[in-house]
Order: C-alpha cells, then structure tokens, then sequence
C-alpha cells in the first residue's frame, strides 16, 4: 500500500511539472511551423529557447527515472572502503559549469587522505544532491564551503552557502519528498524537490545522519558518515 501510494505521488507530480516546458516548447514549435518567412535571427532565439526547454524536459524525466528506482525499490548498498577527498574533488569539478553561470565557486577542505567506508555511488548521488541544493539557493558570485574531516568513529562533511535564512518551519520539512524551498526557482532549475529526501534515505542506510541548520543569510548541511565496517 505505501509503495502504491509512492507511485501515484511521482505520476501525480511527473503530470504537474512536465506540463510548463512541454507547453512552452509545443508553443515556440507552433511559431516556427506558422511562420515560415520569420526573420533569421528570430527563428534561431526560438530555436535555442526550444532547444533549452527539451533539454530541461529531458533532464526532468532522467531525474524521475532515478526517484521511481528510490522509492519502488529496496536499496541495496554495495558498501567497500571510499577515498572520500578524491570523490568530492570529482563531485565539485562535474558541478563547476553550473556554479559557474551564477559567479559561484565550491572551496574544499579536506585531508587529502581522508577516507570513509559506503557504498561509493550512493554517497557520490548524496553529495551531489546537496552540493546541487547550495548551487540552486545560493546568492550569486558566493563562495561555497565544503569541509570534510574525521571526527571519533564517523567522517563530517558540512556544506555551508549564502543564501536567504531558511525559516525553522520550513527546515523541519527540507527533507521530505516533494518538498521545495522556493517554487520558482525549482522551477527555474527543473528540480524534482526529492534530493534531499533521497540523500538521507541514503545517509541513514549507512548508519548515519544528515541535517541542516540557517542562520544570518547561511545553510548549512552536515552529513556524518562511519569511518570504518561495523564489527563483524
């Protein structure tokens, strides 16, 4: 029954999210087929606008494919020893076009050697996640600050941006599927308001915790994961 209702929610919201672009693109198509005269330069802006308008669609039914795999299936964790400083550097370079386009920038502290023990794909998709939350919120031309360190039995990564303070009602949600801080902006980015929700599923598989804390202009999300196999 709660797999059945999963499902309808992600049909529910796959219908409400892909109509915006589907309509823009049929309509900048309708333009074009309508006017075969139209001027160079107007047909290439409606071009592009299309073009971005598929992609952002494709981007969306790629990131629904990987929700259903979450929500209609057990995870099964392939867990082996991570080089954890290595993963993030890759995680922020893939990410580094997007901050880019708004001014923004990830700084990284991290020993070089540090190193935890998960399922590496996994926690790469719950790195990702958060490290793509901070790029949707944050201020422009804002630095990011990842730090990640050993502390006692676990490994902490916190995730710190400027952006606008998240309020205390809206943090204890942050969480939940569906759930989106600001509708026009996860409209803008095509966000499916279920990566966060996925990146603790995911923590806490591994027998660890996520949370997240605003103050002043600034959220931050601390990850705690185990440096080492449970005893066997």
């Amino acid at each position: 029954k709660v797999a059945e209702q999963r499902k309808n929610d992600l049909v529910m919201y796959l219908a409400h999210d892909i109509r915006t672009p589907l309509t823009s693109v049929i309509g900048y198509l309708s333009f074009l087929s309508e006017a075969p005269d139209m001027p160079v330069e107007q047909r290439a802006k409606y071009v592009n606008i299309t073009l971005e308008k598929a992609y952002r669609l494709e981007k969306m039914v790629d990131e629904f494919f990987e929700i259903a795999r979450y929500n209609l299936q057990e995870i099964r964790l392939k867990k082996e020893p991570i080089d954890l400083y290595y993963m993030l550097v890759q995680i922020i370079d893939e990410l580094t076009p997007v901050l880019a386009a708004r001014g923004n920038h990830v700084a990284l502290q991290a020993d070089e050697n540090l190193t935890a023990y998960g399922d590496p794909d996994r926690l790469a998709r719950v790195f990702n996640n958060v490290l793509k939350n901070a790029a949707a919120y944050s201020f422009a031309n804002t630095q990011i600050d990842l730090c990640a360190k050993s502390n006692g039995g676990f490994v902490t990564v916190t995730c710190k941006n400027q952006g606008k303070t998240i309020p205390p009602e809206k943090l204890a949600a942050i969480f939940e599927k569906f759930y989106r801080l600001d509708e026009s902006r996860a409209t803008n980015t095509g966000g499916a308001g279920l990566g966060l929700a996925i990146a603790k599923e995911i923590v806490e598989l591994h027998g660890g915790t996520i949370s997240a804390a605003s103050e002043n202009n600034t959220v931050t999300f601390t990850i705690a994961l185990p440096l080492d196999p449970p005893p066997a």
